[in-house]
């Protein structure tokens, strides 16, 4: 099979910030035609593949990306229409060798990512299969239905409240089914909603679809989650509902070094200690971006105290980049990453950040973006590498609910795919 595109148009479009991205179409030599929207972060780590925007304050206060879209209508579609391509990864390479740039800066992450989503839905297609049918051949990997995290507080870049913690997520880990992981995602969600009106907090959203109440205690959130999940009907736990966390750390780390949470100043090993009483008290299971990306040393010691009691995440300080995963491997940091497919701007690369995470037994979440569209890829990756886990925000909001009900869809369509954690 050879994969042929024959027309290839980009366009800027409003991601669920109100900023600007971009979507890709591409028409394939048989007709096809594969749309792909480009997903954009608000707390992003500093090695990322380079998101470009224009910096044109007359137009959308600098952030719009109308030169990535000409770098896809332009010099892009030159380079790759009208050629017969072996698959999706040598369009891929050929995109990354078209840039020249270790972080995809020249054209742009979010140039070079639209097109790589929409050629790999395009080979799917292509083959007659599901997107996430398709990835899984090609990853060599066994599908599984993911555990969806949902965020349902939203604090740090994600909220404008005084909470420096950025997710607090609900992880159905004991629930029997996708669907019904997704019923206790929405019923404790529900509960929350209806404990922090009764308690005088705003119900407001932030980013990601979870609430932005005025606290700024971690633990006070985390006591309210724990009642939520009660007050639904389920089991605070690995055995019902837990809860997952992604302080963000880089985001409220201060010049000197130290951690400022609720007021107060924390050394790293300060903040570990507070990491372990909390989950000393709480049904806490993952722990994402505990510690800053440069604060590696930190992250050596996160992993030695923690690392046999929950996942211990990277995101900022890993950016689903194979080369620096593959060093903090070596240097024992983390035992899981979270995999975006915007920070290396590939499918491909992508594919094998998580091949390295499986070889070294880092378990893996698939994830979102702050900024999102209606694009529904990352429940089809979720799948089809069997990674078991994914997080696409609360339970509420369009862009949020579309990859939850794609899994739904999926779970409906072929009712014999596990699900659950990796390794379950």
């Amino acid at each position: 099979m050879t994969l042929r595109i024959t027309e290839l148009h980009a366009v800027e479009i409003l991601d669920s910030r109100a900023r600007p991205t971009l979507a890709v179409t591409l028409t394939t030599g048989d007709g096809r035609r594969i749309r792909a929207g480009v997903p954009s972060g608000a707390s992003t780590g500093t090695r990322e593949a380079v998101e470009l925007r224009d910096g044109d304050r007359t137009r959308y206060g600098g952030q719009g990306v109308s030169t990535a879209v000409g770098h896809v209508n332009a010099e892009i579609t030159r380079a790759l229409t009208g050629r017969d391509f072996a698959s999706a990864a040598d369009i891929d390479q050929a995109l990354i060798e078209l840039d020249g740039t270790d972080t995809k800066s020249r054209l742009g992450a979010n140039a070079v990512i639209g097109v790589s989503l929409a050629v790999w839905r395009a080979e799917a297609a292509a083959a007659g299969q599901p997107l996430w049918r398709h990835l899984a051949e090609v990853a060599g990997t066994v599908p599984r239905l993911p555990v969806p995290h949902f965020n349902v507080v939203n604090g740090g870049a994600h909220a404008a409240n005084d909470l420096d913690f950025q997710e607090f997520m609900l992880a159905p880990l004991g629930a029997p089914s996708l669907p019904e992981a997704v019923r206790a995602g929405a019923e404790v969600y529900a509960r929350l909603k209806a404990r922090l009106a009764a308690d005088g907090h705003t119900t407001g959203l932030g980013d990601e679809g979870g609430f932005a109440p005025a606290i700024d205690r971690p633990e006070d959130v985390l006591h309210l989650l724990v009642e939520a999940i009660t007050d639904a009907g389920y089991t605070p736990g690995r055995d019902g509902v837990a809860i997952a966390l992604d302080p963000a750390a880089s985001e409220f780390r201060l010049p000197d070094g130290l951690y400022r949470v609720a007021g107060e100043a924390l050394s790293s090993d300060d903040l570990i200690d507070r990491y372990e009483a909390i989950i000393d008290r709480f049904p806490v299971w993952s722990i994402e971006d505990g510690l800053a990306e440069d604060d590696w040393h930190g992250w050596v010691r996160l992993t030695e105290r923690l690392g046999d009691r929950v996942q211990v995440m990277g995101d900022d300080i890993f950016v689903t980049n194979p080369v620096i995963i593959q060093e903090a491997i070596s240097k024992k940091i983390g035992n899981s990453a979270l995999i975006k497919v915007n920070q290396i701007g590939t499918v491909s690369e992508t594919l094998d950040a998580m091949r390295i995470c499986r070889a070294a037994g880092y378990t893996q979440m698939i994830s979102h973006r702050s900024g999102e569209t209606e694009d529904t890829f990352i429940a089809d990756l979720a799948v089809g590498t069997g990674c078991g886990q994914i997080k696409s925000g609360a339970p509420a909001r369009g862009e949020r609910v579309a990859k939850y009900n794609r899994l739904i869809e999926i779970a409906d369509t072929d009712p014999s795919l596990p699900f659950g954690l990796a390794g379950d």
